[in-house]
Parts: structure tokens; sequence; C-alpha cells
């Protein structure tokens, strides 16, 4: 059965504890927290651990996070860490970044940001190998935001899995695709495929539509169309992505009312 998650809001820093602990008593299984640096967004890593600490069951996942902006020594100790202190809860989820901003600000160079992620990821897989860098661990699950060939040969090179918050035609080109450079590499096993959902309340559409506007900028719009807001046509979201191979769809919450939490629960239940 498919799992179904939640996708954290961003613009209410003090109700994400609250969110984090009502997701945990119910039927979800993922807590899911985007990134920007250029944005009024907390940042993922330490919110997720606080989250982790807050809650006993569900597991917490960046969604996704922008390595190229990082640090890499650093960004490879902060994700052992938590995923040793979430008792192996943690999903680090990855990408390349598509705004210059997050990246000026942090001085890496957006230009290059595909070829310094290729060496970031070898980079972590080595410290999460060896003794010189702690805490030990084999590294947390790696999912990959990905949707042309480069990204998703990369994915399928490093990672466990990808996600894809495209709408359905485009999610089954990206899963087949990442499913054939899978095989390709001889990777065992098969990969997780993750498909995220932007969701709302109709009493909370015109606030979510504001926040992803605000988010995306000129491309807020077409998401914006996208936006399921009803129970059938979450059913059907949910559905339609299962049958496309996904292994879990994160229901991408824009507007902090917490009382969408039981709402879903109930949907999903």
């Amino acid at each position: 059965m498919t799992k179904v998650g939640l996708g954290l809001p961003l613009d209410d820093i003090d109700a994400l504890l609250t969110w984090a602990q009502h997701a945990d008593a119910g039927p979800f299984s993922t807590l899911a927290l985007a990134d920007r640096i250029v944005y009024h967004n907390p940042e993922p890593l330490i919110t997720l651990a606080a989250i982790a600490g807050a809650t006993s069951r569900i597991r917490v996942q960046t969604e996704i996070l922008l390595a190229p902006a990082r640090e890499t020594v650093l960004l490879a100790k902060q994700a052992a860490t938590l995923d040793r202190i979430s008792g192996g809860r943690f999903t680090l989820g990855m990408g390349v970044g598509i705004r210059p901003d997050d990246f000026e600000v942090t001085g890496f160079d957006h230009a290059t940001r595909a070829a310094r992620f290729d060496e970031q990821l070898a980079t972590m897989r080595d410290i999460w190998s060896g003794d010189r860098i702690g805490p030990r661990t084999k590294g947390p699950e790696l999912l990959f935001g990905a949707f042309r060939p480069a990204a998703l040969r990369r994915a399928a090179r490093f990672g466990d899995g990808v996600i894809s918050a495209a709408p359905p035609d485009f999610t089954d080109h990206i899963y087949r695709s990442f499913e054939k450079f899978w095989n390709d590499n001889d990777r065992t096993g098969e990969p997780r495929l993750v498909a995220q959902v932007n969701t709302a309340l109709e009493s909370t559409k015109d606030e979510a539509a504001r926040n992803i506007c605000s988010y995306y900028g000129d491309y807020g719009p077409t998401v914006v169309e996208r936006l399921v807001t009803t129970e059938t046509h979450i059913r059907d979201a949910i559905q339609t992505f299962t049958d496309l191979g996904a292994d879990e769809v994160i229901l991408y919450c824009w507007s902090p009312n917490p009382t969408q939490i039981p709402y879903l629960a109930d949907i999903i239940s």
C-alpha cells in the first residue's frame, strides 16, 4: 500500500512542532520540509532535528535540500548526526537547485553546481563509510529531485530513489527513466519512487496560493493551477501516482492551518 506523508508549511515556524506531533499520532509516514536560502523558511536540517526529537515514529525528510549551496563535509556530518539522533528516521532528499540568489549569498558558483554536486556525493559517501569524521553511520537514505537525464543518472548512481513534483504524465517519464538508469548501473533491489502533490483545503486555498506564488515566483500560478483541494481530488491524485508506481505520496501543505491534518488523516485512513 502506498504510504502518504505531509509536506510542512514554510511560513509559520512556530506551528511546526504542533504539526509534527499531530502527524506523528496519525497515519502519515513522513514529514518533509523544503529548502531555500534566500527565503523566510526555516533551515531544514535544524528544524527536522527538533521535529525528530518531538516525535517517535514518523520519518523526517528534506524535500529537497540545495546541497551544492552548502559546504560538503559539514553537510555530511549534519546528515549523519540527524540520521543517528532520529534513530534512522531521516531521509536526505537533495537536488542542485535552480535559483542563482541561493548560491550568491553562500559564495558557491551557480553555474558549476551540477559538477560540484557530483563531487559532494562522492565525498559524503566516503565520509559515511570511514572513521575519521563521525558520528558513525552508513548514511541516511538518499532521494533526489531530478528530471533531466544527467540528473536522473546521478540519482541512479548515488541515490536510493527519486522525488517528482511534476504532473502525472511527466512523473511517469521520470520514474521509467530512473528505473532504466538504475538497472544500467547494476543496482540491486527496487528504487524508491516518491511523488509530491501540492494540497490545501478549500478554506485554506487562497492562503496556500499566496504562499506558493511567494515561493515559486513567476512559476507560482502554474503550481496553483495543479493544487488539489477536495477529498475526491486528493484521493484521485494519490491513486494516480500509486498506479505509476509511487511508493509514497507527499501531500505538501502550503497553509499553516493545522485543521488540515485530521482532515487529510481521515482521507487516507
